[in-house]
């Protein structure tokens, strides 16, 4: 290829892709997106250069935004003046004036407090979508596009945007008007109908797994939009919904229904299908032992120290042992509550048997993997002091997540992303702040050795 043809493609890549960038020696790199061979390998994680415009609260967006930030997104998250998201006040306990919930789904974030119930905070915002590749938001359908911030709206002034709506049903059919929560859809989609114990009442999920589903599809749906528009140069509309993502995530339970008419029911912490696959009470505590085919069967029976049971026609297979279930389990639950769940820990070692004690949250975060897994992340906080958060689940070999950004203060940042990222001048910031139209706050570092941690009661 010749020298000017050369030029002439990276003309053009220029203006069509994002991840045509300057690299530190001024050469051209022209790089497929979210790939790990880079230069600087270590410094440059995935999402570095995208901007993500959050209008979400509480849980699922959240959630989502803060993997993106995880994986290197500036995440510019827009809040109410004053109150900010609703979780800052779902406390007690409370670090400071921030809520641990809060503060466990938020860090990597810059906040802006922007009223938009002014057509100058519409303008931030829409000036603020301009500029980003992704927005998210979680208001009732057609919400936003009564205030001109829609997707049909912002796509006529940010055509590459990927506007991403997050809600309870969707956004067309006959609830696409009702709003999400998680409990609700947790039961609407029939997760709380199979959770709980065999023979009692549906029970809700110990942490709000719907919003989580949702903001794990979210994640992955914005990562795929992001290739999407490098192929297309083109932005598009992503519609997550809480119902979806949980009734998506049925997989086998809702297979055995379509697929046989067979109405799911609650097992407590055992398997419908398989047997032992389940939660046992021993001496101390609670021991889960999953025997997933007729060899690890094998393999507890000789743990236990009952061979007889291998060898017992009724339980030679795994649909013999779901049709034998009761009598099995009641054989296996006497000898397992003869000794501790450390002691069986020991005789399960090596064995092959998947095992594993029902652990509280203390022991939770007392586990040596856990902590070896990079999960207890220490953040300094402006105003809370030292805080720790659950980190991200995922590592990568090609750069580390080091670094974290705490969790904002409501409006921390008003002023930086106005003068540095929109390039407003100081007058007009002014006039913004002095019209409430935005606010901004200026956080007081706690002092060292002072005590954040305070659980209110009421």
């Amino acid at each position: 290829m010749s020298g000017s043809a050369v030029i002439r493609v990276l003309s053009h890549l220029s203006k069509t892709s994002q991840f045509l960038q300057a690299n530190k020696t001024n050469c051209v790199n022209v790089r497929r997106p979210f790939t790990s061979k880079l230069q600087g390998e270590g410094r440059i994680r995935p999402l570095d250069g995208v901007k993500v415009l959050d209008l979400t609260r509480v849980l699922a967006g959240p959630f989502a935004t803060m993997i993106l930030g995880d994986l290197g997104a500036e995440v510019i998250k827009v809040e109410r003046p004053g109150s900010g998201d609703d979780t800052r006040a779902w406390g007690p306990p409370f670090l400071g004036e921030e809520s641990a919930y809060f503060l466990s789904v938020n860090r990597n974030k810059k906040s802006i407090a922007v009223n938009l119930k002014y057509p100058k905070g519409i303008k931030v915002v829409t000036e603020l979508a301009k500029i980003c590749d992704v927005l998210l938001e979680n208001y009732l359908p057609g919400k936003l596009g009564e205030m001109g911030l829609g997707y049909e709206e912002l796509r006529k002034v940010a055509p590459r945007l990927i506007y991403c709506s997050i809600t309870g049903y969707g956004q067309t059919g006959p609830e696409s008007h009702k709003p999400g929560y998680d409990s609700i859809a947790c039961a609407v989609s029939g997760m709380m109908h199979i959770t709980g114990p065999e023979d009692g009442d549906p029970v809700r999920p110990g942490v709000a797994m719907t919003d989580l589903a949702t903001g794990l599809y979210t994640h992955g749906a914005i990562m795929a939009a992001l290739l999407q528009r490098q192929k297309t140069g083109r932005g598009l509309h992503i519609d997550c919904n809480l119902l979806s993502s949980q009734v998506a995530c049925l997989t086998h339970i809702a297979a055995n229904y379509l697929n046989a008419g067979i109405e799911a029911r609650r097992w407590g912490t055992a398997h419908g299908s398989i047997v032992p696959y389940q939660g046992f009470k021993t001496k101390d505590g609670y021991l889960v032992v999953a025997a997933g085919n007729d060899q690890q069967f094998v393999k507890v029976c000789k743990v236990v120290s009952r061979n007889d049971l291998a060898e017992n026609p009724k339980y030679k297979s795994n649909m013999l042992r779901v049709k034998h279930r009761r009598e099995l389990l009641q054989i296996l639950s006497k000898r397992f509550i003869e000794e501790t769940t450390g002691e069986w820990l020991l005789r399960f070692e090596g064995s092959g048997v998947p095992c594993g004690p029902i652990n509280n949250i203390q022991q939770v975060f007392e586990n040596p993997q856990v902590a070896h897994n990079g999960l207890i992340l220490e953040m300094d906080h402006p105003t809370s002091g030292r805080i720790t958060v659950p980190g991200p689940a995922v590592r990568f070999s090609s750069f580390e997540q080091v670094g974290a950004m705490p969790p904002p203060v409501i409006g921390q940042h008003t002023v930086q992303i106005l003068k540095h990222t929109l390039g407003y001048g100081d007058e007009e910031i002014e006039q913004l702040l002095a019209s409430r139209i935005v606010t901004q706050n200026e956080p007081q570092m706690k002092r060292d050795g002072e005590n954040s941690s305070t659980s209110s009661s009421s």
